[in-house]
């Protein structure tokens, strides 16, 4: 169970700098299809700003979620887990709700199951 805790975490990790990646470096047209948001507003100076400050926070948060599997080990390395999953399941609940509906499953989804992987070994 160990295991699978620290694999998820290390995928949704990368799952995260990818999301950075896309909001930060895409192309204004593949940002519109991934985001389900109108190319015009996403060629929009200030989306585009919006949009690289959001990939700032999901690069920190997937890397803030891979240094966690190196940095700290034991119930430290949980404890970190377990908060920083809890942040991704905040983020995609919102995001889901306001941006697509996908969200809810590439991001929300893994999360909750690792968190919940997490309280179950823990708590």
């Amino acid at each position: 169970m160990l295991a699978i805790i620290l694999l998820l975490s290390g995928i949704i990790g990368l799952l995260h700098l990818i999301i950075m990646g896309l909001e930060m470096f895409s192309p204004a047209e593949k940002q519109a299809d991934i985001f389900k948001m109108p190319l015009s507003f996403v060629k929009l100076p200030n989306a585009q700003i919006a949009l690289k400050n959001m990939g700032i926070y999901n690069g920190c948060l997937g890397l803030s979620l891979l240094a966690s599997l190196i940095l700290f080990s034991g119930q430290q390395q949980f404890k970190v887990l377990m908060v920083l999953q809890f942040f991704v399941l905040i983020v995609g609940l919102y995001g889901g709700k306001t941006v697509t509906k996908s969200i809810y499953l590439i991001q929300a989804l893994p999360a909750a199951i690792t968190l919940l992987l997490i309280l179950t070994q823990f708590v």
